[in-house]
């Protein structure tokens, strides 16, 4: 027989939907944090005991009174919407209502909490059902300290099943790391059992927060900025104005920060991290060949959306949204992240600070002076705003002279970073006096060519007449390998950087002074001039202070015997 129809009780109910929200040690400490960040906190402690599932958070919020400590783990009960319309203006982290109580379903919940202008707190602790069991004054400073105890002790299956205690605190780290980097103007304090674990300190903007995220990261190695959104009035800074539309960019300059996976491409959406694909894969776009081959960028784009574009109920952790305007946001973060990686004010000094200490390592056994006083981080200063060439070293790299030092730039790939962005700008396919033969061309070849508009046409059996070329390729004695090659794969892209990389000046070749400071001049003005289309650094600067430090040239003015 069919089996019939029937109502869930209400404690059933209440326990799926808490299994929803909760389901790990990192849940709880998202719900709590979101809790805490809603309440306007500036200093967030967290404390773990892991294998007692117990946590507990403390922030300096604007807490909650007596009478909505009664109403805080009921079922659906928030402060953050009132009617259905409020769920197309969500502006807060959280706004369903159901964090507090599934905790309580799952765990032991109790909450302290003092008012603003209260003269003492209250200590309160609920029933599964979210009802309060206890309530006693307490003793403590403006704010809330949230205690959840012994999770999951009466759901034995969910608590067999949980990871281990390592991939819990590393799932704990993410959510802390991730709040912190999207609230970087909040205090964070986390310790694990009695003793220190975590600890940000707070900073006008992201920049400040990477290099505590990323100990080898230093805040000259980024490059931030804000951009509004051009389909919005005015001009907005993400710190002036919570909803003002538009995109903070950071990025890790490419000759400096690139990891062995897209694990730092990071999109946050109104404070909080998200799983947005295609605003991820726009921002590595932004990255093509400004990388070397299997790196990936260090990208965190934070977009401050109206609320009325987002739609929050897609999954109960929030982990992912709806976005209107997907497509205009997309290509905004892509866009913003380019202008990022070009902009003229940057600086083409000290590349790296470990490269230079390296070179200069490099002619140490032959000196009496040692290189630790070179070890400090270099600033990056303004780029220079012309190079003088002095000679060619080796037939391969410009020694040229700047303000404050000199640069080593490496021919080919300078030329190189001109060649591809002048045929990105002006790609142009001209007709050859005299066809060009193919032989032996597989279908995906001809795809290919006919893909960049070259139109092979058929001039015999298993033969293809190429009657024009790329305008860079068209005086060249190895054009028909050039063409075999365009052949192999690739959209135009690829083609453009294969083109620019086979006609760049060679290494190896010499080069008059006139011709060296022309290719610096052309060099200096292009979008991208820290790394060539394959992501290799162009240019390796000695500043003056660098080598006035090696020399021992920085003693007080009287001190000093010497010239």
């Amino acid at each position: 027989m069919p089996c019939r129809i029937q109502l869930l009780p209400g404690e059933v109910i209440h326990s799926i939907a808490a299994g929803e929200v909760i389901d790990s040690l990192a849940a709880v400490v998202r719900e709590l944090i979101e809790n805490a960040l809603d309440a306007q906190a500036t200093h967030i402690t967290l404390a773990l005991w892991p294998d007692q599932g117990r946590v507990q958070v403390a922030d300096n919020g604007t807490a909650m009174a007596l009478e909505n400590l009664h109403q805080a783990a009921i079922p659906h009960s928030t402060s953050k919407i009132r009617t259905q319309a409020d769920l197309w203006q969500v502006s807060s982290l959280g706004f369903r209502g159901e964090a507090l109580h599934s905790l309580a379903q799952v765990a032991q919940l109790e909450i302290c909490s003092r008012a603003p202008g209260a003269e003492s707190g209250w200590r309160v602790t609920y029933s599964a059902q979210g009802e309060p069991l206890d309530i006693t004054p307490a003793a403590l400073a403006q704010g809330t300290v949230v205690t959840v105890t012994d999770l999951f002790g009466a759901w034995p299956a969910r608590r067999e099943r949980l990871p281990t205690a390592t991939r819990q605190l590393s799932q704990v780290q993410n959510i802390i790391r991730h709040c912190a980097l999207t609230h970087p103007t909040v205090t964070w304090a986390v310790q694990l059992g009695d003793r220190p674990w975590l600890a940000f300190t707070p900073s006008p903007t992201a920049k400040g927060l990477v290099p505590q995220l990323l100990r080898a990261v230093s805040e000259s190695d980024l490059q931030d900025g804000w951009q509004a959104a051009p389909w919005t009035e005015g001009e907005g800074s993400l710190l002036q104005s919570a909803f003002k539309a538009g995109v903070y960019g950071l990025i890790g300059l490419p000759d400096r920060c690139h990891r062995p996976r897209p694990d730092w491409v990071k999109v946050a959406v109104n404070g909080r991290i998200v799983a947005v694909p295609e605003l991820e894969q726009a921002v590595m776009n932004a990255f093509r060949h400004t990388l070397p081959r299997h790196r990936y960028p260090l990208a965190f784009v934070h977009l401050t959306v109206p609320p009325s574009d987002i739609d929050w109920n897609r999954r109960p952790d929030k982990s992912t949204l709806y976005l209107h305007r997907l497509e205009d946001w997309t290509a905004l973060c892509q866009s913003h992240v380019t202008t990022l990686l070009g902009q003229q004010a940057e600086t083409l000094t000290d590349a790296s600070q470990h490269r230079v200490t390296q070179l200069l390592k490099t002619a140490e056994p032959s000196s009496t002076y040692g290189v630790a006083e070179l070890s400090d981080e270099l600033p990056y200063r303004e780029r220079p705003g012309s190079l003088q060439a002095i000679a060619q070293v080796h037939n391969r790299y410009i020694l040229a002279e700047q303000t404050d030092g000199l640069c080593l730039i490496e021919q080919h790939i300078a030329h190189e970073r001109v060649l591809y962005e002048r045929l990105q700008a002006q790609w142009q396919l001209v007709p050859l006096t005299t066809p060009v033969v193919l032989e032996g061309l597989t279908e995906k070849q001809l795809e290919q060519l006919q893909r960049l508009g070259l139109n092979p046409e058929e001039f015999g059996p298993n033969r293809w007449a190429m009657r024009a070329a790329p305008a860079p390729l068209r005086d060249r004695d190895d054009l028909p390998d050039a063409l075999l090659e365009l052949s192999l794969g690739g959209n135009l892209d690829i083609a453009q950087v294969a083109i620019a990389c086979r006609t760049a000046i060679r290494n190896g070749t010499p080069l008059d002074l006139a011709t060296l400071q022309t290719l610096l001049d052309d060099w200096q003005q292009t979008r991208n001039p820290r790394t060539c289309p394959h992501g290799r650094p162009i240019c390796l600067t000695l500043s003056e202070t660098s080598l006035a430090r090696f020399f021992r040239r920085s003693w007080v003015i009287g001190k000093s015997h010497g010239i």
